[in-house]
């Protein structure tokens, strides 16, 4: 399993050129890819995107690409906005008659007059770039994987506790018929008692009764469904690709167990053991939030 947050770094460098390439993920319940990257790259972003999908299913990414140019830099000149310039200049001169030279250090100096001229990217910067992000992938799938081995083993102990947990309540529902029916023989002997009167017990129509609060408080199915559950989360642990949200409906299933057994059960220590479970289920759902 691999967790969804981590950081990766790539960088790569060539006749004229020299990039880095930066990947930052955080948990999302779906793949989200944020990029950051110079107008030159725009033409291979759609590329960048189906590399980043190919190797992650789950997360916010972000990614982040410097590409700079090393060589001799050549600049454009924007004719547009320098040709509006120098016209309004004329117009000044025309209308106020002023004299003067118009200064080539101020039209330089105009914003946009210059840009840097823009050069498309050859095959070898392009497989560079490529190169790069390749190598911040890996540097990052290797955190990942390294996040995703420490989260395992914490949700191995706590699926070991709530699997401690399960034999206590099953052992509690075992003695229930008894204390139902202990619990009901005493009832009825305080109310005659406090009556004044002698009554015989129907013991018939007191085993009916005891039958039909156990069977309302039966938890068998449950606690099965219970164990079933964890054990495919636990197989699910063992395995590789994306589980995050499989170990989630799974704990979906658990809570939903762990509340019928509170509501079916009076018992208190059956009830006791019952929320130990929710707890850990809702520290396990924390920790799947962040499993790829």
């Amino acid at each position: 399993m691999k967790s969804m947050t981590g950081f990766g770094r790539g960088a790569a460098s060539g006749d004229g050129f020299a990039l880095a390439v930066e990947i930052k993920t955080v948990n999302n319940r779906f793949l989200d890819i944020h990029l950051r990257l110079g107008q030159e790259l725009s033409a291979i972003e759609l590329d960048i995107r189906k590399r980043v999908s190919a190797r992650l299913s789950r997360g916010r990414v972000d990614i982040n690409i410097n590409f700079d140019r090393t060589g001799e830099t050549k600049y454009e000149l924007n004719q547009g906005i320098i040709a509006g310039y120098v016209d309004a200049l004329r117009d000044i001169q025309r209308q106020f008659n002023l004299t003067g030279d118009i200064d080539v250090n101020a039209v330089a100096r105009l914003p946009g007059a210059l840009t840097t001229a823009r050069e498309g990217l050859n095959d070898t910067e392009r497989a560079a770039i490529y190169h790069a992000l390749d190598q911040a992938l890996n540097d990052l799938e290797t955190m990942r994987a390294s996040e995703g081995a420490a989260l395992t083993d914490e949700m191995r102990g706590r699926v070991a506790k709530i699997e401690a947990t399960v034999p206590l309540i099953e052992a509690q529902a075992a003695n229930l018929v008894n204390a139902y029916r202990e619990r009901l023989e005493k009832r009825i002997s305080e109310l005659v008692a406090r009556g004044g009167q002698l009554l015989d017990l129907d013991a018939g129509r007191l085993a009916q009764e005891v039958a039909y609060l156990a069977d309302r408080s039966d938890v068998t199915e449950e606690l099965a469904r219970l164990k079933s559950h964890l054990e495919q989360f636990r197989d699910a642990l063992n395995t590789s690709g994306e589980i995050g949200k499989r170990l989630d409906f799974l704990l979906q299933e658990l809570n939903r167990e762990a509340n019928t057994v509170l509501a079916k059960s009076t018992d208190v220590a059956i009830k006791e053991a019952a929320l130990v479970v929710k707890a850990e289920v809702e520290k396990l759902r924390e920790q799947v939030q962040n499993a790829e």
